[in-house]
């Protein structure tokens, strides 16, 4: 075999840095696109997030900080409320943000160069994908590990300013109602309630009057999820259930009545499927399913049994004298066995619970999900890029959160797929994104 000749060598040099030089050309090119999706990216976060921050937090800090709270819980209140406001707002500053970025790429012609310089719309779109991914990622993160743990974090400091400040669920010379029980309070001073009346209804169904000249609040130490007031110079009426013309009464030195932290309004005492990670949601899933099962095959014995005890009324009927007695009864049966038979043996909670699981991943990655339709969406924009591209983003964003509202919405009421209520929108984004990116192709 012969030497490769000094030309080839060469030529095989110019075409080896020829490749090197369009890979470094895309890699700024993916730099150029990045940085400026992530910068407008950016200021659609602060947008949103700053909305968000002012209808879900600081009215919740003024309500607190009217009550003489601390500047640091409230601080760390707010920080615990984050992961919730970051996880929602990720998505729709995707959206913004990148209909902001392509749509000055395209008005100031940059997307056209990159067209005449011979690089595809593909290697355009690829930085976009990268960091839509992130964002969905990153989003899904926050929604699903730091959520759960600022929730109980934000709970557990709650119950522990409650305790310290009672002011801040009981108002001086206010009225507070918990499930069955009123609380009406005189003044509230350094932590003491003065001149409580408590009414309520006991689980005989008995109706109480309590009254006491000062009470504390006080974290149960033998029930959690409880807190008790310590009642003073304590006077009680109380009335029997169905009884008139009947009453008793108690004195005492000192009372404990507890009150259980699911009636306070902020308790936060357990978290809900939207705060619960998704391996614990799946979880619960997982147990209800089993549990509704179970309730599928007794429901489905008593149906069985009904049955028989039908044919047997049947039976009697042919073999016994007629009696009027006797056919309403068979009647009764037949209707109740109908019922039975026609009744829907379902679980709302369980598709609460799948609805918010499928929720935690649709909407996370709704910022994946936007890049294929702001990039081809993007490329349309002939002037104003960032302005039109602002307003049309906001736009989408009402739509796409009216479909997630009516995708939830059927999804609880009328027993829709959850899979498709929460993934729907998505999908409808993306279709759209492939058809404007087929029509620019097109041109």
């Amino acid at each position: 075999m012969s030497a490769p000749s000094f030309t080839s060598i060469f030529k095989r040099g110019l075409q080896k840095g020829h490749r090197n030089s369009y890979s470094r050309t895309y890699r700024r090119i993916s730099l150029y696109i990045g940085s400026e999706f992530l910068f407008s990216f950016i200021v659609a976060f602060l947008f949103f997030f700053g909305i968000f921050f002012v209808n879900q937090l600081l009215l919740l800090a003024e309500e607190i900080l009217a009550k003489d709270v601390g500047l640091l819980d409230v601080a760390l209140l707010i920080i615990y409320s984050l992961p919730a406001i970051v996880s929602f707002t990720f998505p729709f500053a995707s959206l913004v943000g990148g209909l902001m970025a392509i749509g000055r790429l395209s008005s100031d012609s940059e997307i056209l160069a990159f067209r005449a310089s011979g690089i595809p719309y593909r290697r355009l779109l690829y930085p976009l994908i990268v960091l839509g991914l992130t964002f969905s990622l990153f989003s899904f993160a926050m929604g699903d590990y730091f959520l759960p743990r600022g929730t109980l974090s934000f709970g557990k400091l709650y119950r522990e300013i409650l305790y310290s400040n009672p002011a801040l669920e009981l108002e001086s010379n206010s009225v507070k109602e918990y499930q069955d029980t009123t609380l009406v309070t005189g003044e509230i001073i350094a932590g003491t309630i003065y001149d409580l009346v408590i009414m309520d209804t006991t689980d005989e169904g008995e109706k109480r009057v309590i009254m006491a000249d000062t009470a504390l609040l006080r974290e149960s130490s033998s029930q959690s999820g409880v807190i008790g007031l310590t009642l003073r110079n304590v006077f009680g009426h109380a009335v029997p259930a169905k009884v008139t013309n009947n009453y008793h009464y108690f004195e005492a030195e000192e009372m404990i009545y507890n009150i259980l932290l699911r009636d306070i309004s902020y308790s936060l005492g357990s978290l809900t499927p939207r705060e619960m990670s998704s391996i614990d949601v799946y979880n619960e899933i997982r147990a209800k399913e089993a549990a509704l099962e179970e309730r599928i095959k007794s429901h489905a014995l008593s149906v069985a049994q009904e049955r028989y005890g039908l044919l047997q009324g049947y039976l009697n009927r042919v073999y016994s004298p007629p009696s009027g007695s006797a056919q309403t009864q068979l009647e009764q049966k037949y209707s109740r066995f109908q019922q039975m038979k026609n009744q829907e043996i379902k679980s709302k909670s369980l598709q609460i619970h799948k609805i918010e699981l499928y929720k935690k991943m649709a909407i996370p990655f709704g910022c994946l999900a936007f890049v294929f339709f702001f990039f081809p969406a993007g490329t349309f924009s002939k002037k104003s890029g960032r302005s039109v591209g602002f307003g049309i983003g906001l736009i989408i964003s009402v739509l796409y959160w009216a479909m997630l509202f009516a995708g939830q919405t059927l999804g609880l009421r009328m027993d829709f797929s959850p899979v498709a209520a929460m993934w729907l929108p998505n999908i409808i984004i993306v279709v759209i994104g492939i058809i404007l990116y087929r029509a620019r192709l097109s041109r």
